[in-house]
């Protein structure tokens, strides 16, 4: 049984859209409080996909209307010398935004960075405060990739509420917060990872899949529930030095109804969630509302 015909979710376009809202919010928050939101990103060592990621989001930002700066340490930096840069940013007013680029090199504690991180920086969310906040339902920053999801679902008016989502993946940048952000949205959610029995009846019977795992490929089409929503987080170099994702994208079309694509799906939306949140946080240091603004930037966009 197939789905009459496969949707593509189109990442790059509706990233578009919400770039060009934060970008009039930052107008206004402008004019109306003399601030220029900034986003500190801090590189450790030469990784080639950090290096793209980080070049990326650098000029995003830019393009925003934010004050972009980009600390770069050797691969060789201690761990003390990591906390001095976040400690020195925490206290930094005109930086609203701090993005530790991920993974960092081998020797050093992820875990200890993130959790000296301010909350009202940590624009990714993923800070033990800010994970309080979003389990909690409380105001904080969700984390950029599963709001990115959720929002471009929303876009193209696919309901999450009363759906039963299931998650391939249990990683604290995915998995989990996804899970808690849909269950917030009063959806039904199954999570899914390396030692759940009968993984594809699971995914079968899933409204939403999301998968999460960074296997190449690893989702079948005979996985798919037909006329499903399926959001492909996954990005791999294929054995054909092609990028992809955890879904085999082409077997799906025809049976999912709505479908990411690998790259233009999922991608753009998470640095268009962080420049969402940097927005916002910038806002709330003066008082005011990021939400109301990025509103009412969408509004005009719309009229």
């Amino acid at each position: 049984m197939t789905s009459p015909s496969t949707q593509l979710l189109d990442g790059k376009a509706t990233a578009a859209a919400v770039r060009v809202e934060v970008q009039a919010a930052t107008a206004a928050l402008r004019d109306a409080h003399g601030l220029q939101p900034g986003l500190t990103v801090v590189l450790v060592g030469e990784d080639p996909a950090s290096q793209v990621y980080v070049r990326n989001k650098d000029r995003a930002a830019t393009e925003a209307g934010f004050q972009v700066d980009t600390v770069r340490l050797p691969a060789t930096a201690s761990q003390e010398e990591l906390h001095a840069v976040v400690d020195r940013l925490n206290a930094d007013p005109a930086v609203h935004g701090i993005l530790v680029q991920l993974p960092l090199p081998a020797g050093l504690d992820s875990d200890a960075v993130i959790d000296r991180l301010d909350p009202a920086k940590d624009v990714d969310g993923l800070s033990p405060r800010s994970v309080a906040a979003w389990t909690l339902g409380r105001p904080g920053h969700r984390p950029c990739t599963p709001a990115g999801c959720l929002e471009l679902m929303a876009r193209y008016g696919l309901e999450v509420a009363g759906k039963h989502l299931v998650v391939i993946g249990r990683s604290m940048l995915v998995g989990k917060p996804i899970a808690t952000l849909a269950l917030e949205r009063n959806a039904t959610v199954t999570i899914c990872h390396s030692r759940t029995q009968g993984l594809e009846d699971h995914c079968r019977r899933a409204d939403i899949l999301v998968a999460a795992v960074g296997r190449e490929r690893m989702v079948k089409a005979d996985w798919i529930r037909p006329g499903a929503v399926v959001l492909d987080v996954g990005i791999n170099r294929g054995a054909d030095g092609k990028l992809c994702g955890d879904v085999d994208t082409e077997a799906a079309m025809g049976v999912a109804g709505w479908i990411t694509p690998v790259p233009g799906g999922v991608g753009p939306m998470t640095i268009a969630m962080l420049l969402r949140n940097t927005l916002c946080a910038a806002a709330a240091s003066a008082g005011a509302d990021g939400e109301a603004l990025l509103a009412g930037a969408a509004g005009v966009a719309a009229g």
